[in-house]
């Protein structure tokens, strides 16, 4: 197997583990009652009147960070979302770093699938060489 393909495939495993626990993980259940889902928002400072809203935002983000035409922008309004999930910890006290490792494993899934984002974080590409060039 040629070693562009076993990038594209780790980076879609990895773009597919982001989405599952976005999605299935974090999400949708935010529409469910579950043991403990009133402490928990309570300790967070997030009125339960408010989860669905935040549900739908990242549900949406999620979707549009998994097809594949918009991923890049996707990618951008996810980490937004996890920005303030970063901070919805920081100020209460708990652990932070989890929505970062997932922010840092959603871009490294993409950048595997268009290696060209490791190019520009790098600063291997000018301008010139991107113009003319397929998203």
């Amino acid at each position: 197997m040629n070693t562009t393909k076993t990038k594209t495939i780790v980076g879609w495993i990895l773009t597919s583990l982001v989405g599952l626990f976005l999605l299935g993980g974090s999400g949708i259940p935010k529409f469910f009652d579950f043991p403990g889902k009133g402490e928990m928002m309570e300790h967070l400072g997030i009125p339960l009147s408010l989860l669905p809203a935040i549900a739908i935002v990242e549900i949406v983000v999620t979707v549009i960070y998994l097809i594949p035409r918009t991923s890049f922008l996707g990618a951008i309004l996810t980490t937004g979302y996890l920005g303030g999930a970063v901070f919805t910890h920081l100020r209460v006290g708990d652990a932070w770093f989890f929505p970062m490792i997932i922010g840092v494993v959603m871009w490294v899934g993409l950048a595997l699938r268009r290696p060209i984002l490791f190019s520009l974080v790098l600063g291997n590409v000018t301008e010139k060489s991107t113009q003319g060039s397929t998203p």
